[in-house]
């Protein structure tokens, strides 16, 4: 929030292929408080569990709203392998939430009440390009760390082109 910006153009120190997670809720009835806080809570917990446990692969993330009804996070992971592995690993809270809505679902205490939606990008190394002006480390470049922009190259061509030794 107090980040002190980084000065002059900065890109992202990613390297190799980006997975980016898009996850949000939707309320669809304000009124319905006891239905979308839980929701929302659940997520915060879920991101501070996993905040607490690098080691499952999120790399960072930036919360966002889109209105006054909808909110999400953009999350950046290691890998796919490690998303699908977090989103199915029955010790993490993830297993236990999807369980407890599905409940709801099939009791049909959920619907029309507050929206979930995720939308899940595997982004091949050199399909990005990230370019920061005098900005504190945030997005891609904030779960992976910051370079001087001309290290990958002058021009957005050059950028996309970029690929890590790690990728080869």
């Amino acid at each position: 929030m107090f980040a002190k910006p980084t000065p002059g153009f900065t890109t992202a120190a990613a390297t190799g292929d980006t997975v980016v997670l898009l996850i949000g809720m939707r309320i669809n009835r304000f009124w319905a408080v006891h239905q979308w806080v839980p929701v929302m809570l659940a997520m915060f917990r879920m991101l501070r569990d996993l905040g607490r446990e690098p080691e499952r692969g999120l790399r960072g993330k930036v919360l966002l709203t889109a209105s006054p009804r909808t909110y999400y996070v953009v999350q950046y992971w290691d890998s796919k392998e490690k998303l699908y592995r977090y989103a199915s690993a029955p010790d993490a809270f993830h297993h236990r939430v999807w369980r407890i809505a599905n409940r709801k679902l099939k009791e049909g205490r959920l619907r029309g009440l507050v929206g979930l939606w995720h939308e899940t990008y595997v982004v091949p190394e050199g399909s990005y390009e990230c370019v920061y002006f005098d900005m504190p480390p945030f997005g891609l470049a904030g779960a992976t760390g910051v370079l001087p922009v001309e290290s990958r190259g002058r021009t957005a061509g050059q950028r996309l082109a970029f690929r890590s030794e790690r990728a080869e």
